[in-house]
């Protein structure tokens, strides 16, 4: 998406520091299951304004409402 910002679940550490408590964000992955883990650390750590996208990536891909980069992560052509 774009303006979307990376926050992967396994340097969740990291990622928390981006996350403005103030703020909302909508949480998504590539199906929606590590974005409901990466969303239920969080809250356990207090943070409460993050929104989990049904369906992940693939529901917001396919609903055509957003603009889509054409970037591929290199990592996912191995």
């Amino acid at each position: 998406l774009i303006d979307a910002i990376n926050a992967p679940l396994d340097f969740i550490n990291d990622s928390m520091a981006m996350i403005d408590n103030n703020n909302t964000y909508y949480v998504h992955c590539a199906g929606g299951y590590r974005s409901m883990t990466f969303i239920s650390i969080l809250q356990s750590r207090g943070y409460r304004n993050l929104i989990n996208i049904k369906g992940g990536f693939s529901a917001l891909k396919e609903s055509s409402k957003f603009k889509i980069t054409d970037y591929v992560c290199p990592t996912t052509l191995l």
